[in-house]
C-alpha cells in the first residue's frame, strides 16, 4: 500500500503517509492564505523521513485523500458569489425569518439567552436577491398551479441585472415532485446557456437535500451554492498542483457523511467538518479492530475540541439538521459537537463571575499562543500548559517551534494575574481546570442527552493536545479508561487514509411499522422495498461513475425509528435489505425496542404509542484496503525504567510543585508501565500522566491510561484485522 492522507486544521496541517511497510506522520503549520503550501510542507516532511523525493512519491501512491477547512473558512470570511434565490411565491421571507429563531442557531446557550443582544448572521442571500416563482405543488407532488414561465424569465433577467452570479432553486414540496425545479433549470439554461460566458451555476434543492422541511432544505442549497465556486476552484487548483508534481490519479475528498469520493462527485456542502469526521471514522475502525466497545472520540487540536460517539454494534449517530456556522441545514452528517477548547484557545478574565474563561476565540497558527513569540499577546491553553511544566520549550512540535516561557508568563500576568491578584501558577491551574471542565461538560451533556452513561465508555484521546488533557477530562467525568491511539496527533489524517468510498442517500417519510390504533403491523413490503431499491440505485450510480466495479458495491440499510410522536429516536441497523415476511417486521421491532431500552432504560419503551419509521437511509460503499493497526496491547507488562529527567510540575488538586518524572516516548517499549505523576515527551505530542493514573505503552505507539495502579501482566487486545499492508514487526509509529 502506498497512500497519502492530509487533514488541514485551524492551526496545523497533518499528514499520514503509508509507504509499503512504513507509516509516517508529519505536521506543518496551516497556511490559511494558500492551503496547498501547508499541505506540501507537511508532505515534504514525511518524504524526508523516508529519504524519498516528493514527486516520486506522488507518482506512485494509489491515492491522495484530502480533508479541508476551505469551506469553513469561506463561510467565516463570507467569500462567495452573489447568490440569487428562486422560491415559491409567498415563501420569500422564510429564509430571512429562519423560523423565527435564527439568531440563536450556532450560538452557545448563554448567547442564545441574550435576547437584547440577539443578532442574526449576515445573510448569504440579500433580501433583494430573493424572488418568488408562481407555481404550487401539494404535499404529495400534485400540480396545483402550473409554472408561470413568462414571469419566471422576466424574474431571472432582473436578478442577473442585479448582479446574480449563482442561482438556487427551492420550490415547495419539490422533494415529492421535482418537475417544476427541473423546468426552472431548463429555462435558466435557455436564457444563459452553458457554452456562453454568462452561464450561471444552478443548484436545485431536491438534489442537495432529499428530506422535507422547506427552510432547512433551502438553506442547505444556499450554502452549497455559496461555497461552490471557492471549493471547486480551491480543490481543483490543489488537484492541478498535484498533477504538476506527477500525481496522475483522481484526488479523493473526505465527506462529512463518513465516506469519501472523487472531486466530480462531491458537493461543496459535503466537505464541511470533514477533518473531525475522519477522526470519528478512524475511531470506529480502531474500536472494531481492538474490540473497545463504546468509545468517546475526543479530538483536541490547536483550535477546537471535537466530540463524537462510536457505539458498540456499528450504529453511527447522525445529525439530521446540523448547524453549520450559523445556519441549520439538511444533510446527513456524522454527529459532532465542537467546542472552542484547543491549545490555542484564548484565556481571559471574566468580570461578571470573577473567574477565568477559556475560548471560544483562538490564537490560531498566526500569531498563535504568546509563547510562540510571533506577536501573540493573549494567553492561551498552550501557554498555561507550558507554565505548569508539562511542555518542553525546546522540543515542542518536534523542535519546530521554540516556546518562550517569559512571553507566556507576561501574557498570563497582564490578562489574569493582575485582575485576580494571584500567582502565574495559580492562574495557569485555573485555566487548566476550566478548559478540562468545559470539555468534560460537553461530553457529559452529549452522552446523557442520548441516554448513555459516561462510565460505560472508553475515552479515546487524540489530536495534538488530547494526551495532555485526557486525564483531566476523565477525572471530571469519572471515567477510568483512556486510550491514546497510534499516531494520535494526526489521527484524523489516519481516518482519512482508512476511509472507504461511500455515498449516503436517504428518504424522509411517515411510516407506521406498528399502528397502535388498528393494532396492525406494516405489510406493504413492495412499497418499502421499492424505496430501498431507489436509494440503492442512486448510490450504485454514484460509485459506478467513479470507476468502481458493480460486483464490489455493497449496501447497508439504516432506519431512524421512534415510538409514536416522541422526539427521541434510535437508529436501527437492519439485518436485511428487504422486508419479505411478518417475521422481518417483528425482528426490526425487537431490535428497535432492545436498542431503545439499552439507551433510555428498561421499561421506557412505549409500544402502545405505535412505532414508526422517520427516515430510510442506505449507505452504498466499496471497501478499500485499510491500514492494519493490529493488537494494541502488549502481551506482557513490566515497570518502566528510569526517567531521563525530572521536573517540577503543578497539578489540579495538589498544592505546590510536584516532582514529576520525564520519559522519552521512543525510549519506552511496548508493555512498560509508567506511574503518575509523569510526562512522556514525543516529537508530535506530550502525554501527561496525572497523580493516581498509570499508563501502559501499547503496540504501534498506543498508550492505555488507567486510574489507579496498573496490573502487571496485561493481556493483548482482540483484533479482527483484515489488511496485511502493515506488518506488525515493521510498523513505525
Amino acid at each position: 500500500m502506498k497512500r497519502v492522507a492530509v487533514d488541514i486544521g485551524g492551526t496545523f496541517t497533518d499528514c499520514f503517509m503509508v509507504w509499503n511497510e512504513h507509516t509516517i506522520q508529519s505536521k506543518a503549520l496551516t497556511t490559511h492564505h494558500n492551503l496547498a503550501l501547508g499541505f506540501r510542507e507537511a508532505l515534504q516532511a514525511g518524504c524526508t523521513k523516508l529519504d524519498l523525493d516528493m514527486q516520486d512519491v506522488l507518482s506512485q501512491v494509489d491515492s491522495v485523500r484530502y480533508a479541508t477547512t476551505l469551506g469553513t473558512n469561506a463561510l467565516i470570511q463570507r467569500k462567495g458569489p452573489k447568490v440569487a434565490l428562486l422560491i415559491t411565491a409567498g415563501y420569500e421571507s422564510s429564509v430571512p425569518l429562519s423560523r423565527g429563531r435564527g439568531y440563536g442557531e450556532g450560538l452557545d446557550f448563554r448567547a442564545q439567552q441574550d435576547l437584547p443582544g440577539a443578532c442574526r448572521p449576515e445573510a448569504l442571500v440579500p433580501i433583494p436577491m430573493i424572488q418568488g416563482v408562481r407555481e404550487r405543488l401539494d404535499a404529495v407532488g400534485n400540480v396545483l398551479m402550473a409554472l408561470d414561465e413568462d414571469h419566471l424569465r422576466e424574474t431571472i433577467r432582473n436578478l442577473v441585472d442585479r448582479g446574480a452570479q449563482s442561482f438556487v432553486v427551492s420550490l415547495v414540496n419539490a422533494v415529492a415532485n421535482p418537475v417544476h425545479e427541473r423546468r426552472v433549470q431548463e429555462i435558466l439554461l435557455e436564457e444563459y446557456p452553458e457554452h456562453m460566458l454568462g452561464a450561471m451555476p444552478i443548484v436545485m434543492s431536491h438534489k442537495v437535500a432529499g428530506r422535507k422541511g422547506e427552510y432547512v432544505r433551502t438553506s442547505s442549497a444556499i450554502m452549497d451554492a455559496f461555497l461552490h465556486d471557492v471549493m471547486y476552484h480551491g480543490l481543483s487548483s490543489l488537484e492541478l498542483n498535484l498533477r504538476d508534481s506527477s500525481y496522475s490519479k483522481p484526488m479523493l475528498v473526505i465527506h462529512n457523511s463518513g465516506g469519501m469520493a472523487q472531486l466530480n462527485s462531491t458537493d461543496a456542502l459535503q466537505t464541511i467538518h470533514s477533518g473531525p469526521v475522519a477522526g470519528v471514522s478512524a475511531s470506529e475502525h480502531l474500536a472494531a479492530e481492538a474490540d473497545l466497545g463504546n468509545v468517546i472520540c475526543t479530538d483536541m487540536g490547536g483550535t477546537s475540541f471535537d466530540i463524537g460517539l462510536v457505539v458498540k454494534g456499528g450504529v453511527k449517530h447522525y445529525d439530521f439538521n446540523p448547524v453549520i456556522e450559523r445556519w441549520m441545514v439538511s444533510v446527513p452528517m456524522i454527529h459532532l459537537v465542537t467546542l472552542g477548547a484547543g491549545g490555542g484557545s484564548i484565556c481571559r478574565y471574566d468580570r461578571m463571575y470573577n473567574t477565568v474563561q477559556v475560548g471560544p476565540e483562538s490564537a490560531g497558527s498566526d500569531p498563535g499562543p504568546a509563547s510562540y513569540d510571533r506577536g501573540g499577546l493573549k494567553p492561551t491553553v498552550a501557554d498555561a500548559d507550558l507554565l505548569l511544566g508539562y511542555l518542553d520549550p525546546a522540543n515542542y512540535a518536534g523542535g519546530q517551534i521554540k516556546l518562550k516561557a517569559n512571553r507566556a508568563k507576561q501574557a498570563m500576568e497582564d490578562a489574569i494575574c493582575d485582575e485576580l491578584d494571584c500567582s502565574v501558577a495559580e492562574a495557569a491551574l485555573m485555566v487548566k481546570r476550566k478548559v478540562d471542565a468545559n470539555m468534560a461538560n460537553g461530553i457529559a451533556t452529549e452522552l446523557r442527552a442520548r441516554g448513555y452513561d459516561p462510565t460505560e465508555f472508553t475515552l479515546l484521546a487524540y489530536g495534538g493536545n488530547g494526551p495532555l488533557h485526557g486525564c483531566g477530562i476523565a477525572n471530571q467525568l469519572g471515567i477510568d479508561k483512556i486510550l491514546v491511539p497510534p499516531f494520535c496527533s494526526v489521527f484524523s489524517a489516519v481516518g482519512a487514509g482508512n476511509m472507504h468510498q461511500l455515498h449516503i442517500h436517504e428518504k424522509s417519510l411517515f411510516m407506521w411499522i406498528y399502528d397502535s390504533n388498528t393494532q396492525q403491523l406494516y405489510r406493504d413490503y413492495k412499497a418499502f422495498n421499492k424505496l430501498v431499491e431507489e436509494l440503492e440505485d442512486a448510490g450504485r450510480q454514484d460509485l459506478l461513475r467513479q470507476g468502481m466495479k458493480a460486483k464490489d458495491i455493497r449496501h447497508k440499510l439504516e432506519l431512524d425509528m421512534r415510538f409514536g410522536n416522541q422526539l427521541a429516536q434510535t437508529t436501527v441497523v437492519s439485518h436485511k435489505l428487504r422486508l419479505e415476511t411478518i417475521d422481518d417486521v417483528m425482528k426490526l421491532i425487537e431490535q428497535f425496542s432492545l436498542d431503545y431500552g439499552n439507551r433510555f432504560g428498561k421499561g421506557s419503551e412505549a409500544p402502545e404509542a405505535g412505532i414508526r419509521i422517520n427516515t430510510i437511509r442506505v449507505q452504498s460503499y466499496v471497501e478499500l484496503e485499510t491500514v492494519d493497526l493490529g493488537n494494541l496491547r502488549a502481551k506482557k507488562t513490566k515497570p518502566a525504567g528510569k526517567p531521563v529527567a525530572k521536573r517540577k510540575c503543578y497539578f489540579v488538586g495538589h498544592k505546590g510543585e510536584v516532582e514529576t518524572a520525564v520519559y522519552k516516548h521512543e525510549d519506552l517499549s511496548p508493555g512498560e508501565v509508567v506511574s503518575g505523576p509523569a510526562v512522556i515527551v514525543s516529537a508530535t505530542t506530550t502525554y501527561l500522566i496525572e497523580p493516581d493514573w498509570t499508563v501502559e505503552i501499547g503496540e504501534h505507539g498506543a498508550a492505555w491510561f488507567t486510574r489507579g495502579k496498573a496490573a502487571i501482566g496485561g493481556k493483548a487486545g482482540k483484533s479482527s484485522a483484515k489488511s496485511k499492508a502493515l506488518p506488525k514487526s515493521k510498523a513505525k509509529a
